[in-house]
């Protein structure tokens, strides 16, 4: 089982939640419509990893995203993690009508840094994604359609989260291919106060 660092220790997720479609603007990015109802998929816990690792085809996306360690049904802690998407294999599923998984839930497609403790006010987390020090993504809790609690009852209405569980909560417009040597920098804020920066370089 793959783990994560939480407050300093080791836990094992027994899933990845994430919620597609929750920025207007990077809706409009890759053309899609806003949809009806919440966007959820499922990336198993053979797709966490710690590092980024790029694809031969260059195929391979970041998407940045605020995300959320689930205990007793609650929010515990706080990371930034990087959904890796096969982008054009996802659009050929989607024009299709199939699933998405092979796109999104393959083996080192959900990279994340550590959690940290987090009972604050949720309305003031944001995120920011730096690339070769240039600022690419850039996003906050108001721009969210669904608000994590939200996903927390929609998600609970019908699949179990178990203590440990990682929500994912979409990613903001700025999306883009992965390339090996690329520097990332995620950052976690509450308020102007930083929680989280965490260093890869792609290899």
């Amino acid at each position: 089982m793959k783990s994560i660092v939480v407050n300093g220790n080791l836990i094992c997720p027994s899933k990845v939640v994430c919620i597609g479609r929750n920025y207007v603007d990077h809706i409009k990015e890759l053309s899609n419509e806003i949809p009806e109802q919440m966007v959820i998929f499922v990336k198993p816990n053979s797709a966490i990893y710690s590092e980024i690792e790029s694809t031969k085809d260059g195929d391979l996306h970041y998407e940045g995203e605020i995300s959320f360690i689930i205990n007793a049904g609650k929010i515990s802690a706080v990371g930034f993690g990087l959904d890796l998407t096969k982008r054009a294999l996802q659009s050929t599923l989607k024009k299709a009508g199939l699933p998405w998984e092979r796109a999104k839930g393959f083996d080192k497609s959900a990279v994340f840094s550590e959690f940290v403790h987090f009972d604050c006010q949720l309305e003031d987390l944001s995120l920011q994604l730096s690339i070769n020090n240039i600022l690419i993504q850039e996003a906050n809790f108001a721009l969210m359609i669904n608000k994590p609690q939200q996903i927390i009852a929609e998600v609970s209405s019908f699949m179990s989260l178990d203590d440990g569980d990682i929500i994912m909560t979409g990613t903001p417009k700025g999306v883009g291919p992965v390339l090996r040597g690329d520097q990332f920098i995620g950052r976690i804020y509450d308020g102007k106060q930083l929680l989280i920066e965490k260093h890869w370089i792609v290899i």
